[in-house]
């Protein structure tokens, strides 16, 4: 039988909010547990909580960039469960009536192709607090310093049909929110979390499978394998006979597989109702306006730029538009040389390979924008060809000054005189007289094959200084002489 994946996902995404959604208590990562939760977050009896402007206009942005409807009327409810990290025994979250109604968000598909994924809606709730188990002999520690974070969960609708479309709509929210400011997106620290909600059915079948979700993914990388080892879980239960339950799973990357937490809640397990404690929230349109004015270029607008003023490729754009630093570092780059192209394969080449390497951040490269468009400059003008190029970025990274520094410094000049490329050439070939006799008495096949000696040859002699196109032209008049 041929079956087809059905794939909804829910996104936690950590607003970049100074202070928590109704308390001041600050939310920088990392510090000592139960530092920062004030009486508010702990639910003690007399507090009342105060909502965070600042994550109202955050949803607000994510709203206007996904071209969806933006509630006037918003109301905070209460989704009551009992954990010990949750202190109020409720968690203050938006149910019959989210801030952000239906939108969409476009994604690009391995083969280039785009694909239309729909959004059901985003809502404000607080992030619970966090249980800590590998430090206590039998016990669970609670820290409850997240206790009270804002967060804005982002609901797919069931439109995506395989792990690849999956991550590849995590990293278009991912990068969304970061161009938007609203979530540093640090999934390492939690900051973008992914529910996954898997099924399968028969190919052609209208109705939906049943559902497993899988809870807190926290890379691309196990968004993808989870998804496929859950997709493989379901399609051997059935044909071995037996049924998916609803429920929710847990993804073990050490073990590579999904297992049960617990059977999958209803709203009404978790008796919904609204907030004595906070007013419905009403969005004006002078309100809406002024933050539709304070958007950003989005990633699908700087890509669309990209390839109309740069002339560089639709996969080009794409790679280059993936990230606000990314995107903003090539355009240094080019501003500087001048050359799309040459910038746009050198920040995709080199640079990118380098920073991949030292498991590095673009904002921590350490060769500057500024630095990269000048050696590509000396490319351009011929003052060093792309071998040494490498030699001289290598050099740069390794913080020995600029390209014409470096240049200066290791005698790295290309060689463009022909009088001298010539005479270098007449040496290469006296030495390999044998070579040029095979190569004048072979056929144009067997020619190609052997050229690539000769310029091997001439550009170890040059210790790849000579200007590699006139030494393809000299040499083939001289070969063909």
């Amino acid at each position: 039988m041929q079956w087809e994946t059905v794939i909804g996902l829910e996104i936690h995404a950590q607003l970049a909010t100074e202070s928590k959604i109704f308390s001041g208590s600050a939310t920088t990562f990392g510090a000592e547990p139960n530092t920062q939760a004030s009486l508010i977050d702990l639910g003690m009896p007399g507090t009342l909580p105060v909502l965070n402007a600042e994550a109202v206009r955050m949803a607000c942005k994510f709203g206007l960039a996904i071209d969806a409807e933006i509630a006037g009327k918003n109301v905070f409810a209460r989704k009551n469960y009992f954990y010990p990290d949750l202190p109020k025994g409720y968690q203050t979250s938006q149910m019959d009536h989210p801030i952000v109604g239906k939108g969409f968000l476009d994604i690009t598909l391995e083969d280039g192709s785009q694909k239309r994924i729909g959004i059901t809606r985003a809502h404000l709730e607080e992030d619970a607090g966090k249980s800590l188990h590998e430090d206590f002999h039998g016990m669970s520690g609670i820290d409850l310093n997240r206790a009270g974070t804002p967060l804005l969960e982002i609901v797919s609708e069931p439109d995506i049909r395989s792990a690849k479309e999956a991550v590849a709509y995590v990293k278009a929210i991912h990068a969304l929110v970061r161009y938007l400011g609203i979530c540093d997106g640090n999934m390492a620290e939690g900051s973008l979390r992914c529910d996954c909600n898997v099924s399968v059915r028969p190919k052609g079948q209208a109705e939906f499978g049943t559902r497993a979700e899988i809870k807190n993914v926290n890379s691309f990388r196990f968004i993808e394998k989870a998804i496929n080892h859950e997709v493989q879980r379901q399609i051997e239960l059935i044909e071995d006979g037996g049924k998916v339950v609803q429920e929710t799973r847990l993804y073990d990357p050490n073990k590579d597989e999904t297992r049960s937490m617990r059977s999958k809640e209803e709203a009404n397990d978790y008796r919904y109702f609204p907030c004595p404690d906070l007013l419905p929230v009403m969005i004006e349109q002078s309100f809406l306006d002024e933050v539709r004015a304070s958007l950003p270029e989005l990633p699908v607008e700087k890509r669309e730029r990209f390839q109309r003023k740069f002339g560089l490729s639709a996969y080009d754009a794409d790679v280059l538009a993936a990230s606000r630093e990314m995107a903003d570092y090539f355009e240094a780059v080019q501003q500087v040389c001048g050359d799309s192209k040459l910038a746009a394969n050198w920040v995709m080449g080199e640079l990118s390979s380098l920073l991949n390497k030292d498991n590095l951040d673009i904002d921590q490269s350490p060769v500057s924008a500024q630095q990269l468009g000048g050696m590509i400059q000396r490319i351009k003008d011929n003052t060093i060809s792309g071998k040494i190029a490498k030699m001289v970025f290598e050099a740069m990274a390794a913080g020995e000054g600029s390209a014409d520094e470096i240049i200066e410094k290791k005698g790295l000049k290309q060689v463009t005189d022909s009088g001298a490329i010539e005479k270098m050439l007449d040496e290469v070939l006296a030495a390999n007289a044998e070579q040029v006799e095979q190569y004048r008495a072979s056929d144009e096949a067997k020619r190609g094959k052997m050229f690539g000696f000769f310029v091997g040859q001439a550009m170890k002699a040059s210790k790849g200084k000579a200007n590699p196109a006139q030494v393809n032209q000299l040499l083939k008049s001289k070969l063909e002489g």
